[in-house]
């Protein structure tokens, strides 16, 4: 599954970069990961490496062990890294909660502009703020209830682009969000407001290069995704955004415990979702969010009921292809994409 037949040189001839996201500590002692990784990806993302409680755990400390790992990995592979994220409502330090409110404005752009800073030049993408709306929070303008709205002002999303191109002029700005997928009200909803929210920026002249699509999708849910989400990718593409699928996975909880089973219904869920939106060429992004079952997000998280290893990744707890690798290998040779404008 290597070589030609990996999942990068079947993006590379699709105008596709393919990748995951990775682990600092096990890219380090796994060799078996490290060489997976490697043999399959074009682009990286850290999972949680480059995140504030890692990256920034008090005021005046800065930690990039685990960040600067993933970033010399990827350049000694010539893989293309993307920066996850600049600011985000979870994972934030005690002491940035602490903070009275407005004093959060300055920390903000200090933060992104030491972190996009130091890897300047250096990076893909950044995933500048994530995770912004929430429907139920009920703002006028869809926006999340999150401390940056008191900490950092109702613009700190404006406030985090604009110090991202600051601190890294070359780097595409990419807003992600989850549950744009759906083809159901609540999604319909959430695609009106990223929608929104997108328009606002781009009519202020912030920069933002990018929408991500999380794309953590169900095995078995056939409302998860259809016309809907189509219809928001071609309004990004009318917006001259680029689409990345940041954090694709799809779990398996629904289903019943065999893995023959479960195997063939993830396999056909990603199969059926890569056509569907691979066929926009507005898409240029693509990563799962890990690659094997053994170190999956989801066995942690929203874990199956019976405790089994959730499948839901293209390779399985000892590094062999499934069913979900064929399917978004098959997916990626089926795209097809217009000629680049001369």
């Amino acid at each position: 599954m290597l070589g030609a037949h990996s999942l990068k040189a079947v993006g590379a001839t699709h105008r596709l970069l393919a990748g995951c996201a990775v682990n600092a500590s096990v890219l380090r002692t796994d060799k078996a990961y490290a060489d997976l990784v490697a043999g399959q990806s074009s682009i990286l993302v850290a999972e949680n490496a480059m995140k504030w409680h890692v990256l920034h755990p008090a005021h005046e400390t800065y930690d990039f062990d685990q960040a600067d790992a993933i970033v010399a990995f990827a350049e000694s592979k010539r893989i293309k890294v993307r920066g996850h994220n600049l600011c985000w409502h979870r994972s934030i330090p005690q002491w940035v909660t602490s903070l009275a409110a407005g004093q959060g404005r300055d920390v903000l752009t200090e933060h992104i502009e030491h972190v996009a800073g130091r890897y300047a030049g250096r990076m893909h993408s950044w995933d500048v703020v994530n995770e912004a709306i929430q429907i139920k929070d009920g703002r006028p303008d869809g926006l999340r209830l999150s401390p940056w709205l008191s900490l950092a002002g109702s613009d700190y999303i404006e406030v985090a682009f604009n110090a991202a191109r600051t601190a890294d002029p070359q780097a595409l700005l990419c807003y992600n969000e989850y549950g744009l997928e759906p083809e159901t009200e609540d999604g319909r909803r959430k695609r009106q407001a990223t929608l929104m929210l997108l328009h606002r920026l781009k009519t202020r002249g912030v920069p933002v290069d990018a929408v991500g699509i999380q794309s953590h999708l169900t095995a078995g849910n056939t409302t998860e995704f259809g016309p809907g989400l189509m219809s928001f990718l071609r309004e990004m593409r009318m917006m001259d955004l680029q689409v990345f699928l940041t954090e694709l996975d799809v779990n398996d909880r629904r289903l019943p415990a065999d893995v023959v089973t479960r195997d063939a219904a993830v396999a056909e869920t990603y199969g059926r979702y890569l056509d569907m939106v691979l066929a926009e060429p507005a898409v240029t992004v693509m990563l799962t969010w890990g690659i094997t079952d053994k170190y999956c997000w989801l066995n942690k998280e929203g874990a199956r009921p019976d405790g089994q290893t959730e499948r839901a990744l293209p390779f399985d707890a000892d590094y062999r292809a499934k069913g979900a690798f064929a399917a978004i290998r098959s997916s990626m040779e089926r795209r097809v994409v217009p000629a680049r404008r001369p």
